[in-house]
């Protein structure tokens, strides 16, 4: 009689006999190849794209970027960049305009507050923050920066804009072309007519009653012999001035004033400046007070205004203060940025941005040193990498050197 096994015991010894066979496979089977990357699939229609293989682990060619890159210090420093925005135009954009090149060309983490002339040197001088002054006027808080470059915690590294005269008289220039001897104030003696308007004396569109330059230009009149020929004129408001000047200039008549750089009303119009002849300090010091007894003639002071960097920029970022010694903003650019201000609904943010998409010829020069010029003489021009040479580490770039003699000012007449 033939062995009859219960049909669940074969069905157990079935299943016990696959695991084993099942194991002993996946014991044997080779690893999982990794999934060819080299060939993309190419949208219907197209060929495909070819990229290149990955090198081999170890080979070097991967291993040498990233470790570079780890080893590389970030060109911000161990802190965040703090930019100061003034109250004025010029600064607010200046602050708004650096703010995003940091960001986007050296990765800082950068933030800009709002502050003024004296709480910035203040700030800088006590914990290094704000670490950025755009547009710094030295000579109005005269007091507080001098002892902060005396204790060493902060330093100019350049000036703002390529010049340092702001203020003086102005006449259009069809009025200069036509009187081309109106260059010099002394000049007015012989032209005060060109600016009566029919009446008995010239006028001089002076500033607002209340501000420093309303006293200095009823001096400088007395101080050229000019006072019994003109009259002065002093609008309400700065908005006041502009109107008069902007009448003027769509009539086309003759006018005589006062004005300062930078201001979007020397972009929309083209004037002339009248030669008040050269600073002098102690002339110009009598020139600011209500009872000058003896006015004596002087042009308007030279004022630079720089770039004002913490200390700790220049020795931790040293890069972000190479960038701004190069970051010097043309004056008549300024002037155009103003203009666009005026425009309803611009902001200093969205002059800013519109300034970086389309300025990038310019402030590319802040961000990247001057290159070697080519070779002359017929040299061969310098062949492009190839393609699989990995791009360069950024250099890290020597701060610009303390000035060997202290950067003191002195104060002169506050606006």
């Amino acid at each position: 009689m033939p062995l009859t096994l219960p049909r669940f015991f074969l069905a157990a010894l079935l299943f016990f006999v696959l695991g084993i066979a099942t194991a002993a496979e996946a014991q044997q089977a080779p690893d999982p190849k990794a999934p060819d990357v080299t060939t993309l699939p190419a949208p219907s229609g197209a060929s495909t794209t070819t990229l290149p293989a990955p090198a081999a682990p170890g080979s070097g060619e991967d291993d040498a970027a990233p470790a570079a890159a780890a080893a590389q210090p970030s060109p911000c420093g161990a802190q965040s960049i703090t930019i100061a925005r003034m109250p004025w135009p010029s600064a607010a954009i200046l602050a708004e305009i650096h703010a995003r090149i940091l960001k986007a060309e050296f990765g800082c983490t950068v933030q800009v507050l709002p502050s003024d002339l004296a709480p910035a040197l203040s700030g800088m001088a006590a914990t290094g923050q704000p670490a950025v002054v755009p547009e710094m006027w030295e000579t109005r808080a005269a007091e507080q920066w001098n002892q902060a470059i005396k204790d060493q915690k902060l330093r100019p590294v350049g000036l703002t804009y390529g010049q340092s005269d702001f203020e003086g008289w102005f006449v259009p220039d069809y009025v200069a072309a036509s009187h081309p001897e109106l260059k010099s104030v002394a000049a007015l003696k012989d032209d005060w007519k060109l600016f009566s308007g029919g009446g008995d004396k010239g006028k001089l569109v002076s500033c607002p009653l209340d501000w420093a330059c309303a006293i200095i230009n009823r001096n400088l009149l007395k101080a050229q012999g000019l006072d019994q020929l003109f009259t002065v004129v002093e609008p309400k408001n700065r908005f006041d001035l502009d109107q008069m000047i902007a009448a003027a200039v769509s009539r086309k008549e003759p006018i005589l004033f006062y004005y300062w750089a930078p201001n979007a009303t020397l972009s929309q119009f083209s004037f002339k400046p009248v030669d008040l002849g050269p600073y002098d300090k102690d002339a110009f010091l009598c020139l600011g007070k209500r009872a000058c007894a003896a006015p004596k003639p002087s042009g308007f002071p030279p004022e630079p205004v720089v770039i004002a960097l913490a200390e700790w920029v220049f020795t931790g970022a040293p890069e972000v203060a190479a960038y701004f010694q190069r970051a010097q903003m043309p004056l008549d650019v300024m002037n155009g940025l103003l203009a666009q201000l005026n425009v309803t609904g611009q902001t200093p943010e969205s002059v800013a941005d519109k300034f970086v998409a389309e300025q990038q010829d310019l402030w590319q020069k802040w961000v990247k040193p001057p290159t070697a010029s080519a070779p002359q003489g017929g040299g061969a021009p310098a062949q492009p990498a190839p393609a699989s040479t990995p791009k360069p580490a950024r250099q890290p770039a020597p701060a610009p050197d303390r000035p060997a003699t202290p950067q003191f000012v002195e104060p002169i007449i506050k606006y």
